[in-house]
């Protein structure tokens, strides 16, 4: 992201690499879940919602090893996913 809260794909791993790693924080991967299953529901909307606020909480379990540019590779494939209609199509 820069500094404007603009993503760049070009400056992505640049700016990965010089930033801070994220600190394992429990709590913090707790409010996020919970959150996500207090807006999962019918629509697709909020089940995706729900799975980005999940994915999200991974970078902060200190039992995940990912990236935040893993994160947005996998919310992208979500988006992708409900965009063509699921993954059945």
């Amino acid at each position: 992201m820069t500094t404007d809260g603009n993503s760049d794909a070009a400056d992505g791993a640049k700016e990965s690499d010089s930033s801070p790693p994220l600190e394992a924080d429990s709590e913090r991967v707790g409010q996020l879940r919970a959150v996500a299953d207090d807006i999962r529901g019918d629509t697709s909307e909020s089940k995706q919602l729900a799975n980005i606020l999940y994915r999200t909480s991974d970078l902060y379990d200190p039992d995940e090893e990912i990236t935040p540019e893993e994160i947005v590779r996998n919310v992208k494939f979500i988006l992708e996913v409900t965009e063509r209609g699921g993954l059945d199509r």
